[in-house]
């Protein structure tokens, strides 16, 4: 049983230009007290035919966290281009925010993103070098694929978790 509880996650900046950063707001909820924090990650990935051009964008750690709805802001800076096939520059890739305790990812969110020319003409007409001042990249935040995992959490918290479960259990009238 998962000790932390996504409970949403807003992109402050969905529709920006492909160089601005990633701005999230992350609301979770923690049921148990926690010995270490969180680690949060994104990534982007680069070509979906090889995992050496992700590029992992930027990391924080969250601690310590108390019992109950927390909520913070992370910012991430935009990938490096040149880290990217100039043919995969343009086009639909994936971001991944993880979120790990441990050394252990409990969560995985991922979004689609699509990078394109902010006018129809270029759209239409693209020059043969990516000119990226006029790339505009729209995260896809209606569809993210959430992916949990199991993983040894605290002893103690582990134990407090199933009797908070078991509690609210009891409490259930057929």
């Amino acid at each position: 049983m998962s000790i932390v509880h996504l409970q949403s996650v807003e992109i402050l900046n969905a529709e920006a230009s492909f160089k601005d950063p990633y701005v999230f707001k992350i609301t979770f909820e923690c049921i148990s007290p926690l010995q270490d924090d969180l680690e949060w990650r994104l990534v982007y990935v680069g070509s979906a035919g090889d995992e050496k051009y992700d590029q992992e964008l930027d990391t924080c750690m969250v601690g310590p966290v108390p019992v109950g709805v927390n909520s913070f802001e992370f910012e991430a800076a935009a990938p490096s281009p040149s880290k990217i096939p100039p043919e995969d520059l343009l086009g639909v890739t994936v971001i991944l925010l993880t979120a790990s305790y441990r050394d252990q990812e409990f969560i995985r969110v991922g979004y689609y993103v699509n990078n394109a020319y902010e006018s129809e003409e270029l759209r239409e007409n693209p020059p043969e070098k990516v000119d990226l001042t006029q790339v505009r990249r729209e995260v896809l935040v209606s569809k993210p694929r959430v992916t949990r995992f199991n993983i040894k959490w605290d002893d103690s918290a582990t134990a407090s978790a199933s009797t908070q479960q078991q509690g609210s259990a009891e409490g259930l009238t057929a």
